[in-house]
């Protein structure tokens, strides 16, 4: 099976058109250690060569491309002609995903608390309106003594996490074994950026993804992966598909 890399970042120089294809270079930062004896990595400069019709369907242009952050998915080749390929590596991209710009989500955390401070106030000052009512105490200390049965009773139960309607269980993200017939596929970007929103204001995903129970391979549901990775989530509820 071929080997599959995934690039996250911007352009570091212009869109390249030709023919059927348009191609941009990008680079990434290399480990800041290595074993004993051997040369640390610095920077690795990388390729990226998408097809016109996928690169259209992002919204991108050649001024955006250095601006945006894209999710790159794909694997490497070397069998590109160099004068066209000036990275170290060249990629394939079977997917091209534009992520959310990270001043948009500045903005919306920061009116997302504006609003929380405003009805914390609104519910203060509704507090402060209301008519105090002084209730004459009976003293009965036989009533005051509350069993420890009955303390432990009261306490209140630790809320799980909210999970989507029909959810069987929760698994590890990294459990996940995604096919290679999902990898060569890109899904819609308007309607994946909507789920991103979606898991913003409520911190879950809109629906469970579907796996094999025994595989843990992906069987539906690979746009709300993607939304997983994008927003770096540790676990992902599922159902599961069970195989006859």
């Amino acid at each position: 099976m071929p080997h599959k890399i995934t690039l996250t970042g911007s352009a570091t120089g212009p869109l390249r058109e030709y023919d059927r294809y348009v191609a941009f270079d990008m680079r990434e930062k290399g480990s800041p250690s290595a074993p004993k004896g051997l040369k640390k990595s610095t920077f690795i400069s990388y390729t990226v060569f998408v097809a016109k019709k996928a690169f259209n369907k992002t919204g991108l242009t050649k001024k955006s491309i250095m601006h945006e952050k894209v999710l790159i998915q794909g694997e490497p080749t070397l069998d590109i002609p160099i004068d066209e390929c000036p990275g170290e590596i060249g990629v394939i991209c079977f997917q091209i995903t534009v992520l959310p710009n990270k001043n948009d989500k500045e903005a919306n955390e920061s009116n997302d608390k504006k609003e929380a401070k405003q009805e914390v106030a609104a519910t203060k000052q509704a507090e402060k309106q209301e008519p105090v009512v002084k209730e004459a105490k009976t003293v009965q200390p036989e009533v005051n003594e509350t069993p420890v049965q009955e303390k432990k009773a009261a306490q209140p139960k630790k809320q799980q996490p909210i999970q989507p309607k029909g959810t069987q269980d929760v698994v590890s993200f990294d459990d996940i074994i995604v096919p290679e017939a999902f990898l060569k596929t890109r899904p819609n970007p308007v309607k994946t950026e909507e789920v991103v929103e979606f898991v913003k204001r409520t911190g879950h995903l809109d629906k469970p993804l579907t796996i094999d129970k025994g595989s843990k391979v992906l069987k539906d549901g690979y746009r709300r992966y993607i939304v997983a990775k994008t927003v770096k989530m540790d676990k992902v509820p599922v159902v599961y598909e069970y195989q006859n």
